[in-house]
């Protein structure tokens, strides 16, 4: 009964951060660019009582062993990095890549981050920021008087100002790819960062080399769906409901033992 017990411990542990990665997931579905997290389970150590393929006699094998399993651990979270909805906002700051790629950020400390959110803003100095107030990169300035914004599908960004009809190019927006996005470090405020697991970020022209082109006046939203975030929450119940009943019958047979021996 004692290993029941602990066996069925993992199992609440598990569930709760299960639990604890769909709440995150629900608690995000209106955060733009927001890419939903799955947890990933693995069964633990197993005890081997007998080897399977041992030998019974000579001339013969065991054909199954006695393995005693110990267990289940949440080995990591998985970043579904799926579309998500495009909606349109008609502001012109609201930009979403529409594909493969993230928007590169300039943070304080002088390192690039990478994020999905294109809901952008402009600062004191008419620079392309963030709602944080981290600047775009390569860095994007509109000058004084300006009439209009215009993002191109491949990121050139151009104005009209109230002197001059003419359209001016003023930057040209580079996003990064990677080989593995599921590897970024997630940081909070839509932010990821480069790990060695995800590989070295391939920078270029949107919509070129495989990376999704830019859409203006467009934000993307949160591929969290909500039916299916539901259903997984009450199936974790249910598995979180079926190892407090394995605690409970361990329990109740310690104490029959105890009150009749």
């Amino acid at each position: 009964m004692l290993p029941a017990l602990w066996v069925s411990k993992t199992g609440l542990s598990a569930q709760d951060m299960n639990l604890t990665t769909i709440s995150n997931n629900l608690a995000n579905v209106s955060t733009t660019g927001f890419k939903r997290d799955r947890a990933e389970f693995q069964d633990l150590l197993y005890q081997i009582r007998r080897q399977p393929g041992a030998q019974s006699t000579q001339d013969s094998q065991l054909p199954s062993g006695l393995q005693l399993g110990t267990g289940v651990r949440i080995v990591g979270t998985q970043k579904m990095f799926t579309a998500g909805s495009l909606q349109t906002t008609e502001q012109p700051l609201d930009m979403a890549v529409n594909g493969r790629g993230f928007f590169q950020i300039l943070q304080p400390d002088g390192t690039i981050a990478y994020t999905r959110d294109g809901s952008f803003h402009l600062n004191s100095d008419g620079q392309v920021v963030t709602s944080n107030g981290f600047p775009l990169e390569p860095a994007i300035v509109l000058p004084n008087e300006v009439r209009t914004f215009t993002v191109g599908e491949d990121g050139t960004a151009s104005v009209t100002t109230a002197g001059n009809a003419q359209p001016q190019i003023v930057g040209n927006i580079q996003t990064a790819d990677f080989i593995n996005p599921g590897g970024l470090e997630a940081i909070g405020n839509n932010l990821f960062l480069e790990t060695a697991s995800s590989g070295a970020p391939q920078v270029g022209t949107p919509g070129l080399t495989g990376l999704g082109t830019i859409e203006q006046n467009t934000l993307e939203n949160s591929n969290v769906s909500v039916v299916e975030e539901m259903v997984n929450m009450i199936t974790t119940q249910r598995a979180y409901e079926m190892n407090s009943k394995v605690i409970s019958t361990a329990d109740q047979m310690l104490s029959f033992i105890t009150q009749n021996l």
